[in-house]
């Protein structure tokens, strides 16, 4: 038996949506999540275009949202909930325990940031926490994120360093952001300085990894 059979259920139930690109990861979380009695997933996602819209439809008390998601990151998602839906708690939950994608949750305006490797009881207790106003961080990242400070690049160096991730030249860029090629390569300069790297392809791959992109 997959879930609780809903006679069985409290009267009123966490309604949870859950958006997560990892089919098995996916399906594995909404049945242990099922199993709990006072939690019911009410919508499943494998991208995060989707995410906006499922969440009015469905009304969830909390979404559960992947960082990593096809369409639509699960940052960009929480900022738009934070606009759209005030009343969904927001909890992240990702593979990557970057100290930069905590910072980013916390500005988007979630209510937790937990790592997938943690057991699904305190996952389930994450929920019920921050239905009532607490925020939940992982400790661990949350030390490792106040010993890393903000992010030192800027948003625009963000997105010009984003923007030449595919490996778009300097001109491309420039198109694409409407700026002049003078402004993209001091950018460009300017982000491979604050990361202390050699070039953009090694800036792109430094501000990934510390979560800044």
């Amino acid at each position: 038996m997959n879930e609780m059979p809903r006679a069985r259920r409290p009267a009123k139930c966490i309604r949870v949506l859950l958006a997560e690109d990892q089919g098995m990861m996916r399906g594995a979380l909404a049945l242990l999540l099922g199993m709990e009695e006072d939690i019911e997933v009410v919508a499943q996602l494998g991208a995060g275009s989707g995410i906006v819209d499922a969440v009015l439809t469905h009304r969830p008390d909390v979404a559960l949202l992947d960082i990593e998601l096809p369409g639509m990151s699960g940052l960009e998602a929480a900022a738009e909930l934070r606009d759209q839906a005030p009343d969904c708690r927001v909890l992240i939950l990702t593979t990557f325990g970057r100290p930069g994608y905590l910072r980013r949750a916390m500005e988007a305006g979630a209510a937790g940031f937990l790592v997938k490797d943690g057991p699904v009881e305190e996952l389930a207790a994450a929920i019920r926490r921050v239905l009532t106003g607490e925020t939940v961080v992982d400790p661990a990242l949350a030390a490792a994120a106040l010993s890393a400070g903000p992010s030192p690049l800027t948003a625009r160096e963000c997105e010009v360093l984003q923007a030449s991730a595919d490996g778009a030249t300097v001109a491309d860029i420039a198109g694409r952001l409407h700026l002049s090629e003078s402004t993209v390569r001091n950018y460009l300069s300017s982000a491979i300085g604050k990361t202390g790297t050699r070039n953009r392809a090694e800036a792109v791959r430094e501000a990934r990894q510390q979560g800044w992109l």
